[in-house]
């Protein structure tokens, strides 16, 4: 008479285990990279800072003035590219996971130009000259190309396919660009305030500006890690997500809300960065999986890490000229943009 065959408990426990060990070192990963990127920030640049100097200066001791000035400003500009390089991280997960659409994307989709010519509007019409009302003008523009782009998608058959929404993006972006031109060059006033928008850029913005900026960025990265659980539902289909109790309309209202709130602020800051939000989603995807409780979270320190890469690399590439961090991630961008087109995946997720 055989015995039934003895089941070990822990044996079923045993994959869970491993991904939640694997996640913690993918955190742990992105933590060292991130906190490497920015010492890299700090160090490299037209004026390089011996470690000896750059360990000086973040241990409160003395360093020539000429180092202090250089680093302070270089600290801003690291700590600029981190919270924006978070906050599009964390808004490209969220929208590809509340559109379904593997091409999701502020600037793809018309985003950044929506809110790059709410706020030339703003200056032009309005007179709006702080970080504030850049953020307010920002906010608004994104909004509305949101909608416009899912309306238009939505027309004819088969619905916002992600292709469809990728096509009105552009098409979107290329008419509001050139809105956006013609109000720049009729107004001496708005070109000077705007020029560095033309590229982005996180040379320009200041403590001031991220003192403002820092509490809508954290609202934002707020409401759309809080619904983590509703964009996995949503992943299922409306239906499906419906039948598990959520309220679809209003809870993709509410995230779109904090997705546009984030990327309103984070262009009020440097201008339109394009492709982040495409990149940091898809790299995390790869490595952790769909579940945006961990995307998230993963694409906004993913994100951080590779906007202050990027714009240590422009610093370094040719100096003492710079590339500016919007035309590094275009470079970065449409090679990764091309592939997922072609290779035939941009199916929903």
């Amino acid at each position: 008479m055989t015995s039934a065959p003895t089941r070990h408990p822990s044996s079923r426990r045993a994959t869970p285990s491993g991904g939640a060990r694997r996640l913690l070192a993918l955190f742990l990963l992105l933590g060292l990279l991130l906190v490497g990127a920015a010492l890299a920030s700090l160090a490299l640049g037209t004026r390089p800072i011996s470690p000896g100097t750059l360990l000086d200066y973040l241990a409160g001791g003395q360093v020539a003035e000429a180092d202090a000035a250089v680093l302070t400003q270089r600290a801003v500009r690291t700590l600029t590219a981190g919270v924006v390089g978070a906050g599009l991280g964390l808004a490209g997960a969220g929208l590809q996971g509340i559109t379904r659409n593997p091409l999701g994307d502020p600037g793809i989709l018309g985003i950044n130009a929506g809110a790059a010519c709410a706020v030339v509007a703003g200056i032009t019409f309005f007179a709006a000259d702080s970080t504030a009302a850049f953020a307010l003008w920002a906010f608004i523009g994104a909004v509305a190309s949101a909608l416009a782009v899912y309306a238009l998608a939505s027309l004819g058959t088969g619905g916002a396919t992600p292709i469809k929404l990728a096509l009105m993006g552009a098409a979107l972006t290329a008419g509001l660009g050139s809105v956006t031109s013609a109000l720049i060059l009729t107004n001496q006033t708005t070109l000077d305030n705007l020029r560095r928008w033309q590229v982005g850029t996180v040379a320009g913005a200041s403590l001031p500006d991220l003192a403002v900026a820092a509490p809508l960025l954290a609202i934002g990265a707020i409401i759309v890690l809080t619904g983590a659980k509703t964009i996995n539902s949503f992943a299922l289909g409306d239906d499906m997500a419906a039948s598990l109790g959520e309220n679809v309309a209003a809870r993709r209202l509410v995230i779109t809300g904090g997705i546009t709130l984030l990327v309103g602020t984070a262009l009020a800051l440097t201008g339109p960065i394009a492709f982040l939000g495409l990149l940091a989603p898809h790299a995390m995807r790869a490595l952790a999986g769909a579940d945006y409780r961990s995307l998230l979270p993963l694409s906004s320190l993913f994100g951080a890490a590779l906007l202050i890469l990027a714009d240590t690399a422009g610093r370094v590439i040719t100096p003492p000229q710079e590339i500016q961090v919007g035309v590094m991630m275009v470079a970065l961008g449409v090679p990764v943009f091309i592939y997922l087109v072609r290779r035939g995946k941009t199916v929903n997720l």
